[in-house]
């Protein structure tokens, strides 16, 4: 079986930053793969509060650029037409077009993106050349979403065969249909009613928002209450306040993160929706009485026993 060294990294730009750039050895044994040439990756990244971030292509690639934004703004140019994108809006660029896109520069945003091509790519990026929105609600699934990127980007930093180029090209299909068919994905959810489930509605969206500097005043406004009444009913219907809940799922993430993943801490405090490291690791051991470092250190050692 063919072997392949995959993980590529970038020159480090923004803090929390991680991106793949596959060789090209790796895209031609995707090329000639009679699975894996239906849909793949040839680079794939995140970059957060990306602050000055530009990228202008006269000469156009053969590829199409997916850029899902989660936080802040920027822009996109296809040809000579002109796009602003927002936060929980995404758009592809097409293949064989000049473009150019950049940050805000008052509001930078953060961004997964991801370069891809293939036999169907022209099937996901159909109707897809404007910014469209993926905007939280009870049934949005965007932590769903997420979730698959990071199987895709962690799968093609370990990979070492085909079958693994083979699986990210599955999650690849998944990921965009997320969003090419994105009524049908969140058709597969209940929607819950009633003041009674305010609470749960409410943390999922916290929940669907792990990445973004979520307030009060914000989830107040999404439950449709003041947020002085919002937090007492929230606190009666959960016994903790809004904002305490809304820490407890971002550290519980960071768990997830620093046990499965080898993402660096800085990375992992801006996947989770701290701008701040040190508040980030304060926080951390405040809940769970450990470092990030001894955290991900102590659960090594316990799985490895």
């Amino acid at each position: 079986m063919d072997y392949f060294i995959i993980f590529a990294p970038m020159k480090q730009g923004f803090t929390g930053e991680r991106s793949i750039v596959l060789p090209a050895m790796t895209i031609e044994a995707q090329q000639q793969d009679p699975l894996a040439s239906s849909l793949y990756i040839t680079d794939i990244g995140y970059y957060p509060h990306a602050y000055c971030h530009y990228r202008e292509r006269q000469q156009p690639i053969a590829e199409y650029v997916l850029i899902y934004c989660m936080e802040g703004e920027g822009w996109c140019r296809i040809d000579d037409q002109t796009f602003d994108i927002h936060s929980n809006q995404y758009i592809i660029l097409p293949a064989q077009h000049p473009h150019a896109y950049g940050a805000d520069k008052e509001h930078p945003w953060t961004i997964y993106w991801l370069h891809f091509t293939g036999q169907h790519a022209a099937v996901y990026s159909e109707g897809q050349q404007k910014p469209c929105d993926i905007l939280p609600t009870h049934n949005s699934r965007i932590n769903e979403r997420q979730v698959v990127f990071e199987e895709i980007f962690s799968t093609l930093e370990r990979a070492t065969d085909l079958e693994s180029l083979r699986y990210a090209s599955s999650l690849l299909h998944y990921y965009l249909a997320s969003m090419r068919y994105l009524h049908h994905f969140r058709s597969t959810t209940t929607t819950p009613s009633g003041v009674n489930e305010m609470a749960s509605a409410v943390k999922r969206y916290m929940h669907e928002n792990l990445e973004h500097r979520l307030n009060l005043e914000q989830l107040a406004k999404y439950a449709g209450y003041s947020p002085s009444h919002f937090s007492l009913l929230f606190r009666q219907q959960t016994g903790q306040s809004p904002l305490a809940c809304l820490n407890n799922m971002k550290i519980e993430r960071a768990c997830q993160l620093l046990t499965t993943t080898n993402m660096r801490i800085n990375q992992i405090c801006h996947k989770v929706g701290f701008d701040d490291s040190y508040y980030f690791s304060r926080l951390f051991k405040q809940q769970t009485g450990l470092s990030p470092k001894q955290y991900r250190i102590t659960n090594y050692i316990a799985s490895s026993t």
